[in-house]
């Protein structure tokens, strides 16, 4: 009986330090390969939000190659025709900063000009002299070559995250169809169930993110239209362009527009600051959990506090992905959720629930009087009233 038992307790024992070797065998592959996961993460996140505007054309083409092509000919025209906008006047307004840059650098110098003045009232004149710039401009090319690896690494990322939604894409029917093959009837309906809802639940995201950045880049135009910012529109686009960005999307806007106002006004700058501190709260605390709640059909305070615990698990991925993934497990828990307490009735204020009864008996199968105890020889006798 010993022997016996010592080698259950063996067999135990390997079979734990089998499961734990193996667990950290997997995170250490999952770490080794995150920036794959990541961008695999991504592109599952888009091919999913593209998937019934493929399967929309699909219907009238009839070829799902050319539907899935032309969706996504059509959106990278779309984020083109944005960067057009954005780019060209920018690239002139750096030829015509270019041009100006020298006489810019001695009024700065002198304390002259708006930035000289800026300068000047903010006690950094020392940072303008010549000596302070060369220094500067030298320490310049140091992180180059830093700069251009992580262009090279977002330029791939880019690239393999575009293919790899298009292939999920197009091959969306299939893996779909094989999926369903390996599990039963009632299963295969509950994953289309939870595949459809998923699929709403991102596009809603994506519906209510747009909004917000419309939203965004129309009050900066406003504000800087009032304030005489030259280029407002361009400035305002690059803003609403920057606001789809989760995270930092906000600040890097907020960075771009309140540069603009002070190369043109020291009071222009300060009111655009003070505008985006203000904006931010409120979309942080107000915009994004509403709108949100609305297009994924979130209860606020859980689309806030996704947020932040997954911008701070996650960062930048997190905070892309935290929405969403609060809409899918909400999909999740009312396909598993246990039946019986989704049949419980709702007790009426001050009346203990009632556990439902089999099919046939509950109040969809006629009312029911209530009990009232027959008259026998047994049953206690009421007194009369009055007496």
């Amino acid at each position: 009986m010993s022997a016996a038992s010592d080698r259950s307790t063996a067999r135990r024992t390997l079979i734990v330090i089998g499961l734990v070797l193996a667990t950290v065998v997997g995170l250490a592959l999952v770490w080794a390969t995150r920036r794959v996961l990541v961008w695999g993460l991504v592109a599952v996140f888009f091919a999913v939000a593209l998937k019934p505007l493929v399967d929309r054309l699909e219907r009238r083409v009839r070829r799902r190659a050319l539907a899935t092509l032309l969706v996504f000919l059509a959106a990278f025209a779309l984020f083109a025709a944005v960067g057009a906008l954005i780019v060209v006047p920018l690239v002139d307004e750096v030829g015509r900063f270019a041009d100006r840059a020298p006489e810019l650098v001695r009024e700065a110098q002198a304390g002259r000009g708006p930035l000289g003045r800026l300068l000047e009232r903010f006690h950094l004149l020392r940072y303008a002299e010549p000596g302070q710039l060369r220094r500067f401009g030298a320490r310049l090319g140091d992180p180059t070559v830093g700069v251009v690896r992580s262009v090279v690494q977002a330029v791939a990322a880019l690239v393999t995250v575009v293919v790899l939604a298009y292939l999920m894409v197009l091959e969306a029917p299939k893996i779909v169809a094989a999926t369903l093959r390996l599990t039963g009837d009632g299963p295969a309906a509950r994953l289309r169930r939870i595949g459809r809802d998923s699929s709403r639940i991102v596009t809603g995201y994506l519906s209510g993110n747009l909004l917000i950045s419309v939203i965004c880049g129309g009050l900066t135009f406003v504000v800087l239209f009032l304030l005489g910012v030259p280029f407002a529109a361009v400035i305002a686009l690059t803003v609403a362009v920057f606001d789809l960005i989760p995270l930092v999307g906000a600040t890097l806007g907020a960075i771009a527009a309140t540069g603009a106002g002070f190369l043109h006004s020291p009071t222009a700058g300060i009111v655009v600051l003070v505008f985006f501190v203000v904006y931010q709260q409120v979309e942080n605390h107000l915009l994004q959990p509403v709108i949100m709640a609305r297009a994924v059909r979130l209860n606020p305070l859980t689309v806030l506090v996704s947020v932040l615990l997954s911008v701070e698990l996650a960062g930048l991925v997190g905070a892309l992905l935290a929405i969403p993934a609060a809409g899918i497990v909400q999909v999740l828990l009312r396909e598993f959720a246990p039946a019986g307490r989704q049949a419980l009735p709702q007790p009426a204020d001050g009346e203990p629930a009632e556990p439902a009864g089999p099919p046939g008996t509950g109040p969809a199968a006629g009312a029911i009087a209530p009990h009232r105890p027959e008259a026998g020889p047994g049953a206690p006798q009421r007194p009369p009233a009055g007496g």
